[in-house]
């Protein structure tokens, strides 16, 4: 389930923070009683033009629907933020990069 309010975004940042050539994951616990998986992603204009945002978002979804059913942390918001060498990086690196940043974020 995705983020969808400013407020959550927000929260998440006071979480730990794990960071890699390609992004850099945010993740919080809430205080709810939710075993809920949910995440977001920010890419913002420093990165590129629409296209080039757009398309690092899905690489990202894709990314988050293959690896957080199983490595996420249950009852957290985890927030991918884009980083300028995330377009160009291979999509298996990217893979292991999430993977390694949610088991550190999970310690």
């Amino acid at each position: 389930m995705g983020l969808s309010r400013r407020a959550d975004y927000l929260a998440a940042n006071g979480g730990k923070r794990v960071a890699t050539p390609g992004f850099v994951l945010l993740v919080r616990a809430r205080d709810d009683d939710e075993s809920l998986v949910r995440y977001g992603i920010t890419v913002t204009k420093k990165i590129g033009g629409a296209v080039v945002r757009n398309r690092m978002k899905r690489r990202f979804r894709a990314l988050i629907r293959e690896l957080l059913p199983e490595h996420g942390i249950a009852g957290a918001d985890h927030v991918l933020i884009g980083r300028a060498g995330g377009v160009e990086r291979d999509f298996g690196e990217l893979r292991r990069e999430l993977s390694r940043a949610l088991s550190k974020a999970a310690r």
